[in-house]
């Protein structure tokens, strides 16, 4: 689509950033928009390459070519129509989305691939700008009422589906303010909050209700619940992975999500009862190597830290695909984000030993050690030993603990709905469907799958929103990934 010889002719652009030294004195979005003409570019440089694998590498199963086409023609609110037709959020993944159909695009073969990414973020900016993007309300209700507990990408989406198809929907959220996640987890760097509450607003106009300072379970009960006529859990994957090794009591060792969400309630000026957690003129180590990881290193360094080092289990991915990652499957890459451009020491194959406390109980330095990994044939892992005369000891006064997340928090509202769980912890539900144990009540996102992208929260809030319909109405006429046609 788009120029039929463009993938030729024109090459990968990337948007440009603010300098460095700049950009660490604010905590607000830095990257640059593309021009028209530098955007026109990017679009015409999606293939006319028959199989588009770039649908299969989305988990919401965006229609790419499509509206790559109608951006090439200058083609603004059909764009628009094509691209918010699978994806409730565009303004949200087009910053902050890894891009997993990026790696599937035919043009990624041999050459980079399109710039699906940065082309979505400009669809949802230029529709915001020209006034494609406002609420549609239904004029038919179908008296039904939803409960939808967390506000996160996959509540978000199912409350926008629900609302659509005429139902009325209440999103309870235990923090102050909606977006879950993406408020309190995602720095305001690479998401800025104004974009949230512009589609907070949206919604509310289209009808949806957020009730917030909430904890259903606690300040709602289970009980309390019955009043609608179905409820979806979408409180993501809460319980992070803990490090439990000699001196994990030090004073200054702490969860990332504590950290980042403390630091995004603090741009935002909303109030936290914990006590201040500050990277300021500390020596940071950031444990785990993944985005969350990357989020903290940026955070630090906009706190003005003394120094940032991260440490990762697994040794260093690849700089480019091998054969256990072929084409058109999502590849795991040495990826270096904005975050490591600021400045980080960064190392791979490192164990955390001992967290090493002074006098008074304040975290001082890490005992590590070296790994040495064995791999198979295709270069995967399959187990490390400890190099022998590796260990030592590095001075740090604060750790990060970004190391993934368990499953949900059981404790409330699930054990008092006495659901079933998975082998992970993860909340059970039907096969084939998004319907849990307990009668009416559904669940979608992290809590459902486990920890995952923002991309497939929000195509589980939009799967299990079409199944609650049918639930309630014997039939949908909801999109559903699985039902696009095919192009």
């Amino acid at each position: 689509m788009g120029k039929i010889t463009g993938f030729m002719e024109f090459d990968r652009k990337a948007p440009e950033k603010e300098i460095v030294a700049d950009r660490l004195k604010h905590s607000g979005e830095f990257v640059k928009p593309l021009t028209d003409d530098e955007l026109n570019r990017q679009a015409a440089r999606c293939m006319d390459c028959g199989i588009p694998f770039c649908h299969s590498g989305c988990p919401l199963g965006n229609v790419i070519p499509e509206f790559n086409d109608a951006v090439y023609k200058g083609k603004w609110e059909e764009a628009y129509e094509i691209l918010s037709s699978t994806n409730n959020f565009p303004e949200f993944t087009g910053r902050i989305c890894p891009a997993p159909c990026e790696s599937a695009c035919v043009l990624g073969i041999n050459r980079s691939p399109v710039s699906i990414e940065e082309i979505e973020k400009h669809i949802a900016e230029i529709a915001y700008k020209k006034g494609y993007a406002k609420a549609r309300p239904v004029l038919i209700s179908s008296g039904k009422s939803v409960a939808i507990v967390g506000s996160g990408p996959a509540g978000l989406a199912a409350a926008a589906q629900l609302s659509k198809a005429g139902h009325q929907v209440t999103v309870f959220e235990r923090e102050d303010k909606p977006g879950g996640l993406l408020r309190y987890g995602i720095p305001d760097f690479k998401l800025d909050k104004w974009v949230i509450d512009r589609k907070i607003r949206i919604m509310e106009e289209e009808g949806v209700n957020f009730i917030c300072n909430t904890e259903v379970g606690k300040d709602v009960t289970a009980k309390d619940l019955n009043a609608f006529d179905a409820v979806v859990l979408a409180g993501g994957s809460t319980i992070p992975r803990d490090l439990p090794i000699p001196g994990r009591d030090a004073k200054g060792v702490h969860f990332a999500m504590d950290f980042l969400k403390q630091q995004n309630k603090r741009v935002g000026n909303s109030t936290f009862d914990d006590e201040d957690i500050l990277a300021t003129n500390k020596h940071v180590v950031v444990i785990g190597g993944g985005d969350t990881g990357s989020d903290c290193v940026g955070t630090s360094n906009r706190h003005g830290a003394k120094s940032v080092t991260q440490f990762e289990l697994m040794f260093q991915p690849p700089a480019s695909r091998t054969e256990a990652m072929p084409w058109p499957t999502y590849p795991i890459l040495l990826k270096t984000t904005t975050s490591h451009e600021e400045g980080c020491e960064r190392y791979w194959s490192v164990n955390t030993k001992e967290f090493i406390a002074d006098e008074n109980g304040k975290l001082k330095a890490l005992k590590v050690v070296d790994l040495e990994w064995e791999k198979d044939k295709l270069g995967r892992p399959v187990k490390f030993t400890e190099i022998e005369g590796s260990e030592r000891e590095i001075p740090c006064e604060l750790v990060l603990l970004a190391m993934g997340f368990l499953h949900p928090q059981h404790e409330g509202l699930l054990n008092q709905l006495g659901l079933e769980y998975d082998q992970r912890g993860n909340v059970k539900a039907q096969e084939g469907s998004y319907q849990t144990s307990a009668d009416k009540i559904f669940v979608a996102g992290d809590m459902r799958r486990g920890q995952s992208l923002v991309v497939w929260a929000i195509s589980e809030g939009r799967e299990c929103a079409r199944k609650v319909d049918e639930f309630l109405m014997g039939v949908s006429e909801l999109e559903t990934k699985d039902a696009l046609p095919v192009v």
